[in-house]
């Protein structure tokens, strides 16, 4: 069978690229530019999630497809997640049902369900937050729906929802960790203790998988989506604590007042609005609600129906990490470039 992976250069997607070919299926992997380091045995197709054509011709001739890329971050103007993330992803399921492949696993997010308001042992009961002042969430939300509407007979999807995927090789959370403690500027918020479910890449990868057998082979999952995690929610402070010290990081000596950090936030992303600033500012509204409250998923759901355990344990993938930061992952000498 041959599938389709979107966000084959980065991070997860590299990794369920990888997690397939070793599995005996053929890769083909949708890209915009090609990328050094992406897997020797998997075909490349030039394309774009804004050009219809460029994704029917990628997608033709495969039976599956797995969706890993997606614009991430906590700043930036609503149109242009919306247009990569949703409009993007209604383009790819559309190219896939007019190319006759049979199913589509997306990778959705927690954030689609955040309220601003502690999530424990949340289910997928929950309804969507639908809040347009956190643009990546209500973008991948819009993206989460229209594939599972999009189940039929014929066209089997469903969607995944890891959170805070981490481990050797990201390009985006443990760089930005990692630059921000060098320099004396990153924070933790005060309160708690606040319970995250940060997940292995490693396990992540292994859920598509999962998600993909069971609707090879026929399984009732089509329609649905379903949380993906360590299921070991940790104290957010230690776990930042022992990522810093996995990769050889100064550690967080202070925490900031919960209401400091709202402040701060409202005056830095005043300034970036205000003056048009580039990039993104030190600290924003949906950063501090993140760090002031609880968010962990129960993964009982995928456990059941597709038979997602995480193989490797939160001391195993610290202890790969910080293996890795020793070879030089992550070396101020030579820091990685993006995502």
């Amino acid at each position: 069978m041959r599938v389709l992976v979107t966000g084959g250069s980065g991070f997860l997607g590299g990794k369920v690229a990888e997690s397939l070919l070793a599995e005996g299926f053929d890769v083909r992997l949708l890209m915009r530019k090609a990328k050094a380091g992406s897997p020797a045995k998997a075909e490349v197709a030039m394309g774009e999630l804004g050009d219809l054509d460029s994704l029917r011709r990628c997608v033709k001739g495969c039976q599956a497809v797995i969706h890993c890329a997606a614009k991430c971050g906590v700043w930036g103007p609503l149109a242009d997640y919306v247009e990569t993330n949703a409009m993007g992803t209604a383009r790819l399921l559309e190219a896939a049902r007019q190319e006759g492949v049979s199913y589509f696993v997306y990778t959705s997010t927690l954030s689609v369900i955040y309220n601003k308001a502690s999530l424990e042992a949340v289910t997928e009961a929950s309804p969507y937050a639908a809040d347009p002042s956190a643009p990546y969430a209500y973008s991948k939300m819009l993206a989460e729906r229209a594939v599972l509407l999009a189940n039929g007979p014929g066209f089997k999807t469903l969607a995944l929802r890891p959170h805070l995927i981490w481990g050797p090789g990201d390009q985006n959370l443990l760089p930005r960790i990692a630059e921000r403690a060098r320099r004396k500027r990153l924070f933790l918020l005060s309160g708690g203790p606040y319970l995250i479910d940060a997940v292995y890449i490693d396990n992540v990868a292994r859920a598509h998988l999962d998600a993909l057998s069971k609707l090879i082979d026929g399984a009732p999952v089509g329609g649905q989506a379903f949380f993906v995690g360590q299921d070991d929610p940790q104290n957010l402070s230690q776990f930042v604590g022992r990522l810093l010290e996995a990769i050889n990081a100064p550690p967080i000596r202070a925490l900031l007042p919960v209401e400091l950090g709202r402040v701060s936030a409202g005056v830095f992303e005043w300034f970036w609005r205000a003056f048009g600033l580039k990039g993104e500012p030190p600290l924003t509204a949906f950063t501090v609600d993140q760090l002031s409250s609880s968010h962990w998923p129960s993964v009982a759901k995928a456990k059941k129906l597709l038979g997602y355990s995480p193989k490797v344990s939160v001391d195993e993938g610290l202890a790969k990490l910080a293996e890795a930061a020793r070879a030089g992952y992550l070396s101020p000498k030579n820091p990685p470039t993006g995502r």
